[in-house]
């Protein structure tokens, strides 16, 4: 284990952040003095960040804590062409309009984590497309695609998966990796970043910044990933039943923001602490030490803190008010109908259509489904409205998941 100096190094690596660093004494001596700049890379792809984006911002949140400069880098640019890591198939590609209103509605989700402002240490953010749109495509090649061999580029992960199941991998998306790395070198020059950070996914394109900046810049460039969440079960973070986990309140409500955290499973409970929240390590460690029933009081922690950072101390105060009157002290859950289903079901992904079926709330997946057309299908308290959602063990709340149809039935589905 790597003993860092620097203060954002030490706390990324106490709470769990770190999974792949590029010349780390440097990195770390760079960071440890002055103001040290960084950024990361969002494309603007839907209105709102959701949940799997989370751990970038508390990455620049922690840089930014601990004197360090943050830059947003906005795609609006790159989205022109199409992220393709990790995708087996083109994403449809958006017009300038639907650009700029998608980066409109995800501005809103740094203002709750970030200071921006004009400050030596004030975050800014800024938009690729301000300087892709202006390069020539001629001049591009020459100056820079000089640096990128097909050898190295079609060995990528995403490039070799593609060819290898015939998959059409387009020539537009295999400049994406080039118009990324020339963000690294361009925000170098206008604004002395040296470090990107991101998900370990995108390690190959953040190597391709980091030399190219050395190359053509001759100046320091460093990288750092973090590793992709999963649960404890296997699950995409921030999938719920009800579809995606956005950040944006117009997206997802504070209460159902508040009820997925609240339904961590228990072996995430620690883990998630240290990375979504700003909980001290020590206040961590006694919330992680509590057993059985007790495990309980450090979900609504999480749920509490998590909540508090992206909308507010009074809204996660009455998210867990609301929740406790119905799954809290004095509830009447003791008298809903109850099913039990196995646990290989939820862990597998079990239909919430099938549920509904099974705990006697609809007599066919097909009336189930219209039940959640028409609004009229809840779980644990909030609304479904993906007909093809599924519940898993991370929707369990105190051992049971509360089914809704309408305002006057409901049910209890627990494993065995």
């Amino acid at each position: 284990m790597t003993e860092y100096k620097s203060e954002f190094l030490k706390t990324l690596d106490s709470r769990g952040f770190i999974k792949q660093v590029t010349h780390p004494a440097e990195l770390d001596a760079y960071c440890a003095t002055g103001t040290p700049a960084a950024y990361i890379g969002f494309d603007a792809t839907a209105d709102s960040l959701h949940v799997g984006s989370l751990l970038q911002i508390m990455m620049l949140r922690h840089f930014q804590r601990c004197g360090g400069k943050p830059v947003v880098l906005m795609g609006g640019g790159t989205t022109k062409v199409g992220d393709p890591t990790d995708k087996d198939k083109s994403r449809p590609l958006l017009t300038d309009e639907q650009i700029a209103s998608n980066i409109a509605g995800i501005k809103k989700a740094f203002e709750p984590f970030l200071k921006f402002g004009d400050g030596p240490t004030d975050a800014i953010m800024v938009n690729n497309d301000d300087w892709l749109s202006k390069i020539g495509y001629v001049e591009f090649l020459r100056d820079y695609g000089v640096h990128f061999t097909i050898n190295t580029m079609i060995k990528q992960e995403t490039v070799e998966r593609r060819l290898r199941n015939e998959q059409p991998y387009t020539f537009l998306e295999f400049n994406y990796m080039l118009l990324q790395a020339y963000d690294f070198l361009e925000l170098h020059r206008r604004y002395g970043v040296r470090l990107q950070l991101g998900g370990s996914d995108q390690w190959g394109n953040i190597i391709n910044g980091v030399e190219l900046t050395r190359r053509v810049a001759g100046g320091e460039a460093y990288g750092l990933t973090s590793p992709l969440i999963t649960t404890a079960s296997g699950g995409k973070m921030g999938k719920t039943a009800d579809g995606a986990v956005w950040l944006n309140a117009d997206r997802k409500s504070p209460y159902e923001y508040w009820q997925f955290w609240r339904n961590t499973e228990d072996a995430d409970v620690g883990r998630f602490l240290r990375l979504f929240t700003d909980l001290e390590l020590g206040e961590i460690e006694a919330l992680e030490r509590l057993q059985g029933a007790e495990v309980n009081h450090a979900k609504i922690a999480l749920a509490n803190a998590a909540t508090t950072l992206l909308h507010g101390a009074n809204a996660a105060s009455e998210s867990a008010e609301a929740a406790k009157a119905v799954f809290g002290a004095g509830a009447s859950a003791d008298a809903l109908p109850t099913v039990e289903v196995p646990q290989s079901e939820l862990d597998a992904g079990m239909l919430v259509a099938a549920a509904f079926v099974a705990a006697g709330l609809a007599g066919s997946n097909g009336e189930a489904r219209r039940l959640i057309k028409q609004g009229a299908a809840k779980v644990n308290d909030v609304l479904v409205s993906d007909q093809n959602g599924t519940l898993g063990a991370a929707d369990l709340i105190d051992g049971a998941i509360k089914l809704s149809a309408g305002k006057k039935r409901h049910a209890l589905v627990k494993a065995n």
